[in-house]
């Protein structure tokens, strides 16, 4: 190998080191930093809240989310809910019967329909903010099933006027349906038990998620607001809100479980828009941030979280490199064996540590199996979210695509849209990446073997699973 190719090989261990260091901040701040606490109850007379609930065809749980979200405890008097449903299918008819149920019940739930899906869920939100009636808005996604006390739970801290936004934990319906579910949820736990925890402690930004949530209406308004120009609205509002100088409280014991994509296309799907829209908001958010007269210490980070997307291209290019290297006469870049070492220990060590926290928190079983699938699959991953940076990096506008979802008994065969380019690359890869390892074996070049044989297995998992039928909808828990 060249020394330019040396040089590169180097300078990507050089880009790729600062992610795993981020992760073992985070960890330590998660770890160090006591707790904080808020007011434990809500003083005086309960508020008016409103429940938002944004649909898109959501036929297969639709019926699951209004259920859940009219039998949340809370004083009927005080306590509207919207099903603002964009729907297109037979969402609408299955959601008008379900509605017209629970008013006779004497449930004020709404079904909001607009002329038009403009804005997407950032658009339906706003909709539905000029139409509330309630000073907090409670946002629940179609594969969200909150438990009763939710709105109770999360209320308190809103007794601190500052306070913008509520959020609490997601946790999982069926996290064990199969590997895929299995490392979903550990990304998940991560996110919430450790980054979440860990800025919220520290004092530093962090973002609503889109769902579990509760806003204060006053604090959607006066920050401008739900827009549609990135694909992470949330994330977005986040910000400006906390640039405008509200407070967001993260409630890690408060738990809402969710469906987690049950096929790697859906997977790809949510983590694509999720990535797209994570990078656009940095391109949008990043000149205010550094203008803003906040402490350095929150800059750096939320620099951090919101551009940390742009690893997927350096891991992408990494597996490629690994690949094209496997293949060369001399394989391992001609580099000392204690490069390549360092080079497996960067891209393992903070992430098995981070993950494996995350699931030591959360009380996960069988932990090791589910930290190995979870690195598998963020490298599998590695092509189709390097598209969606792309994307984002160009300007490129694309709607705002939901994630299929199943329920326990569904009505409608939602199919997630092929990845077409991604999958094909994917495949390549795959194939040059298993062929490096069996070369690298041969040639008597132990060295990089471990990182290939990484990258190669992440690789060769997605692909597999892209081309596995889906699994059999998993069966509802028990009550």
């Amino acid at each position: 190998m060249s020394e330019i190719g040396q040089l590169g090989y180097l300078a990507l261990l050089a880009f790729l080191a600062p992610f795993g260091a981020h992760r073992l901040r985070l960890l330590w701040l998660r770890m160090r930093r006591p707790a904080r606490a808020e007011a434990p109850a809500w003083p005086g007379r309960l508020p008016v809240v409103t429940v938002q609930l944004p649909v898109f065809n959501e036929a297969n749980v639709v019926e699951r989310l209004i259920d859940a979200a009219c039998r949340l405890r809370y004083p009927a008097d005080r306590l509207e809910i919207q099903l603002l449903d964009d729907s297109d299918d037979e969402t609408v008819a299955i959601a008008a019967r379900r509605v017209r149920e629970w008013r006779a019940r004497g449930i004020d739930i709404r079904h909001v329909r607009r002329g038009s899906r403009e804005g997407f869920k950032a658009g339906a939100l706003a909709h539905g903010v000029s139409l509330a009636r309630g000073d907090f808005l409670l946002v629940l996604d179609a594969d969200f099933v909150p438990p009763p006390e939710l709105i109770r739970e999360l209320l308190p801290p809103f007794a601190d006027p500052g306070v913008g936004a509520v959020q609490a934990a997601w946790d999982h319906l069926s996290p064990d349906a199969s590997w895929l579910t299995r490392a979903q949820a550990l990304f998940l736990d991560a996110h919430f038990a450790i980054e979440h925890e860990a800025r919220y402690r520290a004092g530093l930004f962090f973002n609503f998620n889109g769902s579990g949530g509760m806003w204060r209406k006053a604090c959607v308004r006066a920050a401008g607001g739900w827009q549609s120009d990135t694909l992470t609205e949330d994330v977005d509002l986040s910000y400006r809100a906390q640039l405008a100088g509200w407070r967001f409280v993260y409630r890690d014991d408060v738990r809402v479980p969710a469906e987690l994509p049950a096929s790697l296309r859906a997977v790809e799907i949510q983590q694509s828009r999720w990535t797209q829209g994570g990078i656009q908001s940095a391109k949008k958010l990043l000149p205010r941030i550094w203008r803003a007269p906040v402490p350095a210490a929150i800059k750096f980070e939320a620099t951090a979280h919101l551009a940390g997307h742009v690893v997927h291209p350096l891991t992408l290019t990494m597996a490629a490199a690994l690949a094209g290297a496997g293949w060369a006469t001399t394989t391992g870049f001609g580099l000392p064996t204690a490069v390549h070492v360092a080079a497996v220990l960067l891209a393992t060590v903070p992430f098995v540590l981070f993950y494996g926290s995350a699931g030591w928190i959360r009380a996960r079983g069988r932990l090791g199996r589910r930290i190995v699938e979870a690195l598998l699959l963020g490298l599998g991953l590695g092509v189709p979210l390097t598209f969606a940076v792309a994307r984002a990096c160009l300007g490129t506008r694309t709607p705002f695509a939901r994630t299929p979802k199943r329920g326990f008994h569904p009505v409608v065969a939602y199919r997630a849209r092929l990845s077409g380019a991604p999958a094909l690359l994917r495949l390549v890869l795959a194939a040059a990446l298993a062929g490096a390892v069996v070369n690298t074996a041969l040639a008597g070049s132990p060295a990089v073997l471990p990182f290939t044989a990484l990258f190669a297995a992440g690789y060769a998992l997605t692909t597999h699973e892209s081309l596995r039928r889906p699994s059999p909808t998993p069966a509802a828990p028990a009550a």
